[in-house]
């Protein structure tokens, strides 16, 4: 089973930190923007910053960045 995880709208994240505090196997800050995005290894080929998909092993830790965002912009829903 894996997880789809979304940063949306990307462009309202305040980058307070605690998406990649609290899961950095995810979550990075862009040092472009200074917002949070997946991390590459987690994206697929293509994909945007904000969209990605992780195993169940992770899945505790992106729904804990889920609950501790403060404008609700991380989503995490089940694949499959």
């Amino acid at each position: 089973m894996t997880y789809r995880v979304t940063i949306d709208p990307r462009e309202n994240c305040i980058a307070c930190c605690n998406c990649h505090t609290n899961c950095p196997e995810v979550f990075e800050l862009n040092p472009d923007d200074g917002l949070a995005q997946i991390r590459a290894e987690h994206r697929p080929d293509g994909a945007s910053p904000g969209e990605g998909a992780v195993p169940d092993s992770l899945e505790e830790c992106v729904r804990l960045a889920e609950d501790l965002c403060p404008v609700t912009i991380v989503h995490v829903e089940k694949q499959g």
